[in-house]
This record gives structure tokens, sequence and C-alpha cells, in this order.
């Protein structure tokens, strides 16, 4: 496995650097969540009709970054904790959370260190939204630790970019849809240097190096299933929520982007429910 400061160090600066613009765009929509008490994250949002009520859940949202999902489930009934590795992220959901009144909890830390930070067995739900797995290089170790902060019965859910979209080319290299990086997990990481971010914004970053892994989906599934999580459901989705390939999406509405070319040709995203310790026919 690669060195753990290392590449945590590297990526948490990454993160750190890009808070504060991120929170400052208007594609986070903090206007909006200040605005309207209703108003939810477009991430949650598009999977209300999935998620089902969570009124009176304790929830965790895992790698929860700036707390707009974590705020959205919040406003959904669950009683939630968000967790992140990022010192400058937390500073700007605690922020949010602080100026609508929210009543959530945030913990600074490694999704890795999630158990012994939070407790074990202590939630009914763990949330995972996009842009979270590949930033972790083993994912069996991450099933472990949802399976540990679930209550038996609990569930996690997850909507996440689809391991294919990840493993593609960029784009502008030559207008195909083209295999390039990693669709199973690896040991070595991706790395990848770029001054730039997902969202709107004329920020100027500093730190603009990252390690990051994919994971293909039968070994995401295989590791819930090591462990416990029974699945409930796997949907795949024809569009993801930021312009993934530049130049080569349209703006679907709500949030959401899909190809111009046959759309049919790629799997965007995927949304998963699993539920720990029931087997088939509970």
């Amino acid at each position: 496995m690669p060195d753990v400061d290392d590449y945590i160090a590297v990526n948490k600066a990454n993160w750190d650097d890009r808070a504060a613009a991120h929170a400052a765009s208007p594609d986070y929509s903090l206007e909006k969540f200040q605005s309207d008490p209703a108003f939810l994250s477009g991430v949650v949002r598009f999977d209300l009709p999935r998620l089902g009520s969570i009124e009176g859940l304790r929830g965790v949202h895992l790698q929860c970054h700036i707390g707009t999902d974590t705020i959205s489930l919040s406003r959904l009934g669950a009683r939630m904790t968000g967790l992140d590795f990022s010192a400058a992220s937390l500073d700007q959901a605690r922020k949010l959370a602080g100026g609508l009144g929210a009543d959530v909890d945030f913990v600074q830390g490694n999704v890795y260190d999630a158990v012994e930070l939070l407790g074990a067995g202590q939630f009914d739900l763990v949330f995972t939204g996009i842009g979270a797995l590949c930033w972790l290089p083993d994912i069996r170790r991450w099933a472990d630790v949802v399976a540990g902060l679930l209550k038996p019965g609990g569930r996690l859910f997850i909507r996440e970019g689809h391991p294919m979209l990840w493993a593609l080319d960029d784009p502008r290299d030559h207008g195909l849809l083209a295999v390039e990086f990693p669709y199973f997990e690896r040991e070595e990481s991706t790395v990848w240097t770029g001054g730039g971010t997902y969202v709107e914004t004329d920020a100027v970053f500093t730190a603009n190096t990252t390690h990051e892994w994919n994971h293909g989906l039968g070994e995401i599934v295989t590791a819930l299933l090591a462990n416990d999580l029974r699945l409930t459901m796997l949907e795949e989705h024809d569009s993801v929520p930021w312009p993934a390939r530049p130049g080569e999406m349209d703006y679907v509405g709500e949030g959401e982007y899909r190809l111009t070319d046959r759309p049919w040709r790629l799997p965007h995203s995927y949304t998963l429910q699993a539920v720990k310790g029931h087997t088939v026919g509970q």
C-alpha cells in the first residue's frame, strides 16, 4: 500500500486549498441554503425517490467536505454527523450549519479512523456522496469501516461517479471514449497535477497534486458482501452532477450532465444501497 502519511497529506492540502472557493462558488448554492429552509443539495435531491424516509435516523456522512449534503440530510429529519479530513472544509461546513441553525456535528478525521472516532454500531445510516471513493486506496477497508459504524439493520446509501467514467481518458486529447486509466483497484495511485477544480471559480490554487484510486463496481459490491452488507439497490445512471467530459456533455437540468453523443454508451454514475446483517428473505 502507499505511504499513508504521504498521500493523505498531499490530498488534504489540495482540499484545504479549495474549500473556501467551493463555499463561494454558485455551484454549491450556499445562498439558496440560506434563503430557502427546504432547499436540498442536488446530490441528495436526485436520490430522494430512492432514499425514502430518514426521519429520526442517526446518520453519518463520510467525506462530507463543506457539508451541503450533510445539512440536506439533516433537513430531511436525520440526526447527522459529518466526517472529513480537511480542517478548512469543516470550517466552511460549521460556518454554514451555524448560520442556518442546523443541528449537525462535524468531526475531523480520516475515513479509515471513523469507527474509532465516532463509535462502533452507532448509526442507522451511512451516507457517501459523489467523488468520495476515488480518494481511498483500499475499498475492502472502507467497507469494513461502513459495517463497523452501522447498527444491525442499518443501511449504507451511496451515489458515486461510475468507475467506468473514472477510467476514461481526457476527452480533449482525441474526442473519443477511450479507456486509459485503471478500472480495477491497484496498489499504485494515479497521480494528477492540475490547477483547477470542478466548480465555477476564479480562484487560483497552489496545492495541485492528488493521489487517486479507482474501484471496480464488482470490487465495491464484493467488499460490502464480505462485511455482511446485503445489497438492496444498485442502479446505474446516464447522468452525473458535474460536466465530467468537458465539451462532450449537455446540461439536462437538476444539476445533472449527460453525454451529448449516444449517452447510452456509458454508465455515468450509480446509486447503491446495502443493509447490515440481513439475509435474503428477511
